[in-house]
């Protein structure tokens, strides 16, 4: 029987690469080809190549970063009109690089991944910062002095180390204490991972366990060695009423983490799902 879903397999042997050899923009277009399986994904790579050609066409050469910076801004968010989607944030749309692209408008780790992209192309040293509540990219190059955080949502805004901790301050009203690690680098796994996260809070959310479990099964393909991904994916069979592939992941769960802190409620619901097998079946 042919494979009914081939991006799956080339997104796990993707993401199986070192992380500098994964292609974000690639892999992020095979997270969307889960709700677009006729998606084209080399269409949209090349329409990245031409927003970058369009920033080299203006460079005349010897342009250190905060010029770099200002060109992408001025391409993404002046001609282009890449905005933050305010108004509807939720919308599944902004997760999905192709609709992004399409529409112009994400939420803040979309609109980095396009600002990542583009900037690789053209040679700007940037890379991802899982940054509490709002994803940020970094400028990695050496001749910057401090921290320099760029916020791809609100139109490439330059931001310091202070006006983060402002930021942590506001969001958790002080309960929580700024640390160095909340602008640490963000791998290309690791962003994949929490874009895929975003799109299953949000399938939740709506109760469609089915679209949230496909998207499961991509986040267990990213990281194979994660017992909790198997965990969360037998829950989601349960939802859905797959006892016995349910029953499977929450075994599996159990012998690779036997001593976790839930493992015991792990025991009970697994008891509780054997017993419907059979009479599923």
């Amino acid at each position: 029987m042919p494979d009914e879903r081939p991006w799956s397999r080339a997104f796990a042997e993707i993401v199986a690469l070192p992380d500098e050899a994964i292609d974000l923009a690639q892999a992020s277009l095979l997270i969307a080809r889960e709700e677009y399986p006729d998606l084209r994904v080399g269409d949209y790579l090349e329409r990245i190549d031409r927003m970058a050609d369009a920033v080299r066409a203006r460079l005349r050469g010897g342009e250190g970063f905060t010029s770099l910076v200002a060109h992408v801004n001025r391409l993404l968010f002046d001609d282009l009109g890449f905005r933050g989607n305010r108004e509807e944030y939720y919308d599944p749309r902004n997760s999905f690089l192709n609709d992004v692209l399409d529409r112009r408008v994400g939420i803040p780790i979309s609109l980095s991944t396009v600002y990542i992209e583009v900037g690789r192309r053209v040679g700007l040293k940037v890379a991802g910062v899982s940054f509490p509540g709002h994803f940020l990219v970094r400028y990695m190059g050496r001749e910057a002095r401090s921290e320099v955080l760029i916020d791809p949502f609100n139109r490439g805004m330059l931001l310091t180390e202070s006006e983060c901790r402002r930021r942590i301050d506001d969001l958790f009203q002080g309960r929580v204490p700024f640390r160095k690690e909340f602008l640490k680098r963000a791998r290309k796994r690791e962003i994949l991972e929490r874009m895929l996260l975003n799109l299953k809070l949000i399938y939740q959310r709506r109760r469609d366990y089915h679209r949230a479990l496909r998207i499961q099964q991509l986040l267990v393909d990213a990281r194979p060695d994660r017992p909790a991904a198997i965990r969360e994916r037998g829950l989601l069979y349960e939802r859905l009423a797959c006892f016995g592939q349910a029953a499977g992941d929450l075994r599996t769960y159990l012998r690779a983490a036997p001593a976790a802190p839930d493992a015991d409620a792990v025991r009970s619901r697994l008891r509780a799902i054997s017993r419907l097998v059979p009479v599923m079946n």
